[in-house]
């Protein structure tokens, strides 16, 4: 199962969700695929196999360019179109126009630009999950704190 039981339905949720990714963040197509559950009939963990792919067929089907779908790109931190190629330079120009950067491994920094997600009550209003974070569990930097047990 290459596309969602209902592309339209999801590719169109997929747009509203990436909608609410502010200019100057990013979000990864498997951080958005964990907003939404399963679809009806799926199961769910084919859906964690697949959902990132699904999340970009959608993106790859933005006709409506007022969709921000350079905000979304890969785990890694970098642009999924291959490089040198048109649309790899025009995500890269998009983004960094909304001052995102790049390091010389052509990554952006999760910890600096990735998005959390929208305000949980618009994800409550849309039935939707709160997303995976991006950023890493940093530990405290306070001496004075105490150890964790776990």
């Amino acid at each position: 199962m290459y596309q969602p039981p209902d592309p339209a339905s999801y590719f169109s949720l997929v747009w509203e969700i990436v909608e609410q990714i502010p200019e100057g963040y990013v979000a990864s197509y498997g951080q958005i695929a964990s907003m939404i559950p399963p679809p009806e009939g799926v199961d769910p963990e084919q859906y964690d196999r697949l959902a990132a792919r699904w999340v970009g067929s959608a993106m790859n089907a933005v006709k409506d360019r007022t969709i921000p779908w350079q905000r979304v790109i890969n785990s890694q931190g970098k642009i999924s179109f291959p490089k040198g190629s048109s649309s790899a330079e025009q995500q890269r120009a998009l983004l960094e126009m909304e001052g995102v950067e790049f390091d010389d491994q052509e990554k952006v920094d999760f910890e600096v630009v990735g998005w959390d997600g929208p305000p949980d009550d618009w994800l409550r209003s849309h039935g939707l999950m709160h997303p995976r974070s991006l950023k890493k569990k940093r530990k405290s930097q306070n001496s004075d704190s105490q150890p964790s047990l776990f």
